[in-house]
């Protein structure tokens, strides 16, 4: 598929600040004239946003690893052909929160299924639609779980309840995906106050910005 857009996915662990980052910027880009529209998975559209729902909440503990690394990758397929790839083909800017990279980690590291069996589960889906850039936000699990915490109008998720160890895996992986993936994935730091997160995240992004 051609697109002639610019897709930029943003990754972290749970409280890392992706949904804030994403909204700063976007307003960021409104304001200089950029189409840009701002999505997220699991979700960003119906189909998804009811898979979303059943991933996530709290009371399907039952879930088996597997069966959750497929439903990632069903509401993936969908919010990619019905949302993303639209808008990337009218040539406009795409942030999501979070995408393939969130499956590597989470169902294929930290739930030990292996990121080579989640890729190959993830390549299907997307049909080698991977993001142009993507944006890691990294910060200490034990920091990010005490956001979470204090944010009373944050959306309590299953995976919230899991213990600290397993969001240490998560970071590991990360860590993995940066060396593996040197290219598309940039790390910040972000533990740092919104003004300097966001400073460092312009100055990846701009320069693949389309022209005006």
């Amino acid at each position: 598929m051609k697109k002639n857009g610019l897709f930029v996915t943003f990754e972290g662990g749970e409280g890392a600040g992706k949904t804030t980052v994403i909204e700063a910027y976007y307003e960021k880009l409104i304001e200089s004239g950029y189409h840009v529209i701002k999505t997220r998975e699991p979700g960003g559209i119906d189909i998804a946003e009811q898979i979303r729902h059943i991933i996530l909440t709290p009371q399907n503990t039952a879930m088996e690893g597997r069966t959750e690394a497929l439903l990632y990758a069903a509401a993936r397929r969908q919010h990619l052909v019905e949302k993303v790839i639209p808008a990337l083909e009218q040539g406009g800017i795409v942030l999501c929160d979070r995408f393939i990279d969130s499956s590597l980690a989470y169902q294929g590291y930290a739930r030990n299924i292996g990121i080579e069996e989640v890729l190959a589960i993830n390549e299907f889906a997307i049909d080698q639609y991977m993001p142009d850039l993507t944006i890691y936000l990294d910060i200490e699990p034990q920091t990010g779980m005490r956001r979470i915490q204090k944010n009373n109008s944050r959306e309590v998720n299953r995976l919230d309840m899991e213990k600290i160890e397993f969001h240490d895996q998560v970071r590991e992986a990360y860590h993995k995906l940066l060396e593996r993936f040197p290219e598309r994935i940039h790390k910040v730091d972000a533990n740092r106050e919104i003004e300097n997160v966001l400073d460092e995240v312009k100055q990846i992004i701009s320069p693949a910005l389309p022209n005006l």
